[in-house]
């Protein structure tokens, strides 16, 4: 989990409901807003970036399932894509479960809900996003080194054969000809410059490219310290519930 809060976006038309999620949330560390309709959720969903949509099925205005296709398939809503979204739904039904997955959403619960089961989903599908993040890191990180490996294989292509034409020259130069040595001296000058300009752009490619993946690495965990991160905060957040209840 990344170290800023996590943020939620809790859509449902019933106040109580709102508070209720509000409350919880926000004391277990979650950065949580709110809408009452689904045109709301739609101006928050674009405004905040919500890590997770609990989002009601039934709303007024735009459904749950108006929404959730705009934000799924709407060209109007491409960088906000991605928004993991856990619908609410009175209605236990396997097509409407069905028409939900099929239009992206994460998750699909039942109402009336249990909260420990609503926490620990939000916290499943947090752990999926965060792990969908890590792989795209090391993708991106990849690409830096497959693109430093190009770089350096054009630099090794590009300084060889003036090397070995050079070679070439100095083996067949007549010492005692002043026009061949001159023109072999301003061949290796003109070489030498042009080498020296080419390293000078790959020092500055590889700087660029160190800079970017030790920013990458910095922002990845191994598998084992992101699973013990979310293992951990999974277990003090059903302490707080449950130590809340008593």
């Amino acid at each position: 989990m990344s170290q800023a809060a996590p943020r939620i976006l809790v859509v449902d038309d019933e106040h109580i409901n709102v508070e209720f999620f509000h409350v919880m949330l926000s004391r277990l560390g979650y950065d949580v807003t709110t809408a009452g309709d689904g045109d709301s959720a739609l101006d928050q969903i674009v405004e905040t970036r919500p890590d997770v949509v609990l989002l009601d099925n039934i709303l007024p205005g735009k459904t749950g399932w108006e929404v959730t296709r705009l934000v799924k398939q709407h060209e109007d809503y491409l960088d906000v894509r991605d928004t993991a979204i856990i619908m609410f739904s009175a209605m236990d039904d396997v097509e409407d479960k069905v028409e939900g997955f099929e239009l992206g959403i994460e998750d699909y619960i039942t109402k009336p809900f249990n909260f420990s089961e609503v926490l620990a989903r939000i916290q499943a599908v947090l752990r999926q996003r965060e792990l969908s993040r890590q792989v795209v890191r090391r993708e991106r990180r990849l690409a830096l080194t497959e693109s430093l490996n190009s770089s350096l294989i054009y630099f090794t292509r590009h300084i060889k054969t003036p090397i070995t034409e050079l070679r070439d020259m100095a083996e067949t130069l007549d010492p005692s000809d002043p026009d061949a040595v001159q023109k072999l001296v301003q061949r290796i000058m003109s070489e030498t410059s042009e080498t020296l300009a080419t390293i000078e752009g790959l020092e500055e490619e590889v700087q660029e490219l160190q800079t970017q993946g030790d920013e990458l690495k910095s922002k990845e965990l191994s598998l084992e310290d992101l699973e013990s991160k979310f293992r951990k905060h999974a277990a003090a957040s059903l302490h707080d519930v449950h130590g809340g209840k008593g």
